[in-house]
């Protein structure tokens, strides 16, 4: 799985609309090949400010499968005239995760990096 993580400023009093537009829009995104979950964030600091996770199955199915894709314009034209200034997009692949916390086990359980074999 790739993360993307795009920073979001949205235009001062935009907020609101911004979030009804997105509303509309993460049907879209959603139903794109490759695509795995997302979350938008509104910042608790920091007015109109919010934080886009992604997951993709692959970084190609962000970049070409949905970004050349005709639903990415409709995307852009729900969403771009909002951000002031325009986001920095990156991805990011796993390290490590605490996956047994993510399932009710208690923090602080060491996880395995997924990539590793476990040793029987």
């Amino acid at each position: 799985m790739i993360l993307e993580v795009a920073l979001l400023n949205v235009r001062s009093g935009e907020g609101s609309a911004f979030e009804q537009a997105f509303e509309q829009a993460q049907a879209i995104i959603a139903s794109m090949p490759g695509y795995a979950s997302h979350q938008l964030q509104r910042c608790l600091e920091t007015a109109n400010k919010y934080l886009l996770l992604v997951q993709w199955r692959t970084l190609e199915d962000h970049t070409v499968g949905f970004r050349r894709s005709p639903q990415y314009q409709e995307w852009k034209r729900l969403l771009h005239h909002f951000y002031e200034p325009f986001p920095t997009v990156e991805h990011y692949a796993p390290v490590f995760a605490n996956v047994a916390a993510q399932q009710g086990a208690p923090a602080g359980v060491p996880v395995a990096d997924s990539r590793r074999q476990s040793r029987g």
